[in-house]
């Protein structure tokens, strides 16, 4: 007691600690459990509590203590679930002051030293209580030596020791620890379960505080009971006796959700103004323009949850304004909208947490969700086109649209005539470019140039390959004959590598002359030509011109003609079986 005969402020995450079992809330499936191995005499040596912050873990630890170690108010009590709090065992024990319970924080005091500590003190007896109890917070922050040399006592322990440990990291712990644990995962509290202790709490302490309010901390605490209960405490102080929703949302710096909700609508409306507006005069009233574009990605994510689960709505830490909307925006918005309005939040979240100016990164954001939030998909809109085609004036000549498949490609856009790129020639198959040629005349297996490419090609000798296609404009050929005017780029080389080459796969004698002018384009620059035409081409095919007329900024990324599908596909193919092999023939 103070001189004002007052007892000192203790905050309620403390002053509401569980003390008991049936204290501890939304953990029903681990206290059973307890209950059981108690009343069966069947008390492990050793646990290990996880799950997230504040769901009860150090305070399981200690109520488990207390139940080992309680005698009850007349002093002749055994090991319970139920632990009396008035025995001088448990009163200590809650006042972490239990000579026999020791308690130590694995973040501080990860070294095997301290370790050996606790192996050197098991052997000793407690000093007044039944167990010798020790409780590790944090364990997985111990060493790998320290979890090395905690082994074999944990295995053996003296029958008066247990060991109590607690992690939020389950899978940073050894398997060969967690094998001698009996392992309890504490759940987060379901929100209807939180709200209702929340309401007990404020209902003691005399505070008035809304639904709406105690359903704001709830979502806030994201399961955590300490968090929910720490954050009521100031939210209380901030009410100062009767506490609104607007209030827990300007103490947590959340927008309004209702207000947060018209800008999502316009925003996938394409109302661009109205978006902007409603944006700057939340930002005038004190509205964190992140925390804006962070509710937008929830009330995203509950909508596209909504709409594959409509049992989602249900949420009780949802408002009934807000659910009422949010059901009907999700049976109005495609999944394929708020898929990519969820991408383009997550982007628009990291941009606005780096701008130097983050309303005119947030303004920025709304522009561009607002700009593609009317957009069709692509499939949308080749449907479009395919059921109403253009007419002439950007029509193919006949008026008719191919209507092959959902994908544009330039499969049905290319004339029957298009042709493949220059050194793209069938590669010669079944000895046709063998090196040993058995003809009279090996030169005659080459009548083109493009028919020596395809030797190149097929002897898989991609340095001069690539050398000859980039470097290498043709002056004049003849079978055994190549005159050649090389780039500036050209290695010295070239022309000496290139006939010795020749000579190795061909078996006879060729002659690669260096000319001074009137070669020809290189292989490569032939190609990218064609491949120029090919995309202009495509790119007045009327389909293809819809799309990218509706599509600002979008591209022909690439073009198939029928000849390179074919190849394509004949490389791809799986060689026929011969039914006649036999696995044995060789042996």
């Amino acid at each position: 007691m103070s001189e004002t005969g007052q007892t000192a402020y203790q905050v309620l995450a403390r002053k509401y600690r569980p003390e008991t079992f049936a204290d501890l809330v939304g953990q029903d499936a681990m206290v059973r459990t307890l209950k059981n191995a108690f009343a069966a005499d069947r008390i492990a040596q050793a646990f290990i509590m996880t799950g997230i912050r504040g769901t009860g873990k150090t305070t399981t630890a200690r109520i488990i203590a207390k139940g080992m170690n309680c005698i009850g108010p007349d002093g002749t009590g055994g090991p319970t679930t139920e632990p009396c709090g008035q025995c001088e065992h448990c009163t200590a024990i809650m006042e972490g002051r239990h000579v026999d319970v020791m308690e130590m924080d694995a973040a501080s005091r990860t070294g095997v030293g301290d370790i050996r500590e606790i192996i050197d003190s098991v052997h000793y007896r407690a000093a007044s209580a039944r167990y010798k109890i020790y409780i590790i917070d944090e364990v997985h922050m111990l060493s790998n030596s320290a979890f090395n040399a905690l082994l074999k006592t944990l295995e053996e322990p003296p029958a008066h020791v247990k060991f109590i440990f607690a992690t939020t990291e389950i899978r940073k712990v050894p398997v060969t620890v967690l094998s001698r644990c009996q392992r309890f995962d504490l759940r987060r509290i379901e929100p209807e379960v939180m709200i209702a202790l929340l309401r007990k709490i404020a209902g003691a302490e005399g505070a008035e505080i809304a639904d709406d309010a105690l359903a704001l901390i709830t979502r806030a605490a994201e399961g955590s009971a300490r968090d929910a209960t720490s954050l009521l405490d100031q939210a209380i102080s901030h009410g100062a006796g009767e506490t609104t929703a607007e209030q827990v949302r300007a103490m947590l710096g959340l927008a309004d959700r209702s207000r947060v909700m018209d800008l999502f609508e316009m925003v996938m409306a394409g109302d661009a103004g109205g978006a902007l507006t409603e944006l700057g005069a939340q930002y005038a009233d004190g509205a964190d323009p992140l925390a804006v574009l962070r509710d937008m990605a929830e009330i995203t994510h509950w909508i596209s949850v909504v709409k594959i689960t409509p049992d989602a709505s249900e949420d009780p830490t949802i408002s009934p304004d807000e659910r009422r909307r949010g059901v009907d925006l999700a049976a109005r918005l495609p999944i394929r909208a708020m898929t990519r309005m969820w991408q383009m939040l997550l982007k628009a979240l990291e941009e606005v947490s780096a701008a130097p100016n983050a309303m005119m990164a947030a303004e920025m954001a709304i522009i561009r969700l607002t700009h593609v939030a009317d957009l069709p998909s692509p499939e949308d809109l080749v449907r479009k086109l395919q059921s109403d085609p253009p007419r002439p004036g950007g029509s193919n000549g006949s008026g008719a649209v191919p209507t092959g498949g959902g994908s544009v490609t330039a499969r049905g856009l290319m004339p029957p005539t298009a042709q493949a790129p220059s050194g793209g020639a069938t590669m010669m198959r079944g000895g046709g470019a063998q090196p040993a040629a058995e003809a009279l005349d090996a030169h005659a297996l080459y009548p083109t140039f493009d028919a020596v490419v395809a030797l190149l090609r097929e002897s898989r000798d991609v340095k001069l390959l690539i050398e000859v296609e980039n470097y290498f404009r043709l002056a004049k050929y003849s079978p055994g004959r190549i005159e050649f005017q090389p780039t500036e780029q050209a290695p010295a080389d070239l022309a000496q590598r290139l006939g010795q080459q020749l000579q190795r796969w061909t078996g006879a004698r060729w002659a690669v002359i260096v000319v001074k002018d009137g070669g020809a384009e290189t292989i490569a620059e032939e190609r990218d030509a064609e491949a120029r035409a090919l995309r202009a081409q495509a790119a007045q095919h009327p389909l293809v011109a819809a799309v990218l007329a509706q599509f600002p900024g979008a591209a022909i990324s690439e073009i198939k003609t029928p000849q390179a599908q074919a190849a394509e596909a004949f490389a791809e193919a799986l060689p026929e079986v011969d039914d006649e092999w036999d696995p044995f023939e060789d042996q």
